[in-house]
C-alpha cells in the first residue's frame, strides 16, 4: 500500500500548487446554489410548508451538500485520463508498472478530491450558515456519520466512473455513458431527493449508485435518523464491494485482449 500513498501524496503536492483553479470553480457552485436558494425560496412562499417531508431548510442544504460532492469530487483521472491511456497505448506501459492500474488511478482520484473537497465544504458552511441558518438537531455525532458516508458515497462514485472508462477496452468512446451517468445522478439524487418522485418508482432508485452516492449522505446531513443511517451505510458498503469487483473484472478481461488503437 505504501506506494500507493506515494501516488496519493504527490497528486495532493501537485494539486495544492493549482489551488487557485480550484477557487474558479467556486464561482460556478455559488451561482448554482444561490439559483436554487431563490428557487426553493419562490416554491417554499408559504411559512410551514413540507415539500416530500423536507422545509426549505432542509432542501436547500440538501442541494448544497449533494452539490458539494459533485464539484469537490469532480476529477479527470477516472475519466479523461483512463480512456485517453487506452486509446493512446500508453496503458500497455502502465499496465507493467509495479502496482495495479486501477488502485493506481483511484489514488489519483484520491489525491484530487482531497484538497477540493474541503474546499468546498467550507464554502458551502459559509454559504449555508450565512444565507440558510444552522440546521436544528445537527450535532457532533451527525457531522461525523455524515462525513464518513460523503466519502464512502464519493469513493463509489469513482470506482463507477472508473468502470465505464474502462469500457474503453472496447468502444472507441466511453464519454457517452459518462455523460448519461453523471445526468442520471445529478438529476435523480443530487438536485432533488429520492422522496420527489413518485412511490412506485423510488424502490428502483434504491437500487441504483443513486441512494449510496449522493442521496444518502445529503440525506444523513438534513435529517439524521440513526435506523436509516445504518441502512444507507450497509447499502455503500454492499455497492462498493460489488464495484470494486466489477472494476477488477473489466479490468482483467480488457487486459487480456487488449486492443489499442493506432499500435
Amino acid at each position: 500500500m505504501r506506494k500507493y500513498a506515494v501516488i496519493y501524496r504527490s497528486v495532493v503536492m501537485e494539486n495544492l500548487q493549482y489551488a487557485a483553479n480550484i477557487a474558479l470553480g467556486f464561482v460556478s457552485y455559488f451561482v448554482f446554489i444561490f439559483v436554487f436558494i431563490n428557487l426553493w425560496g419562490y416554491i417554499y412562499s408559504e411559512p410551514g410548508t413540507r415539500i416530500a417531508g423536507y422545509t426549505r431548510q432542509q432542501m436547500i442544504w440538501y442541494v448544497m451538500i449533494t452539490e458539494m460532492m459533485w464539484f469537490g469530487a469532480h476529477s479527470g483521472a477516472v475519466t479523461r485520463q483512463v480512456a485517453a491511456d487506452i486509446r493512446g497505448g500508453n496503458i500497455a506501459y502502465l499496465m507493467n508498472k509495479p502496482y495495479h492500474y486501477t488502485l493506481y488511478i483511484l489514488a489519483r482520484y484520491t489525491g484530487e478530491w482531497s484538497i477540493q473537497l474541503p474546499m468546498y465544504m467550507m464554502l458551502a458552511a459559509v454559504i449555508g450558515v450565512s444565507m440558510v441558518g444552522v440546521l436544528p438537531g445537527f450535532g457532533p455525532a451527525a457531522l461525523l456519520a455524515c462525513a464518513a458516508s460523503i466519502l464512502l458515497g464519493i469513493t463509489i462514485n469513482g470506482v463507477f466512473k472508473l468502470c465505464i472508462s474502462l469500457m474503453s477496452f472496447w468502444i472507441e468512446d466511453s464519454n457517452p455513458f459518462q455523460w448519461l451517468y453523471d445526468k442520471l445522478i445529478l438529476i435523480v439524487g443530487t438536485v432533488f431527493p429520492i422522496e420527489i418522485f413518485p412511490q412506485a418508482v423510488r424502490p428502483l432508485l434504491k437500487l441504483t449508485p443513486i441512494y449510496t452516492v449522493c442521496y444518502g449522505p445529503a440525506k444523513m446531513a438534513v435529517d439524521f435518523q440513526a435506523g436509516q443511517y445504518f441502512e444507507i451505510l450497509l447499502a455503500q458498503l454492499l455497492y462498493l464491494a460489488a464495484g470494486l469487483a466489477l472494476m477488477f473484472i473489466i479490468y482483467g478481461k480488457g487486459g487480456k485482449k487488449l486492443y489499442v488503437n493506432g499500435g
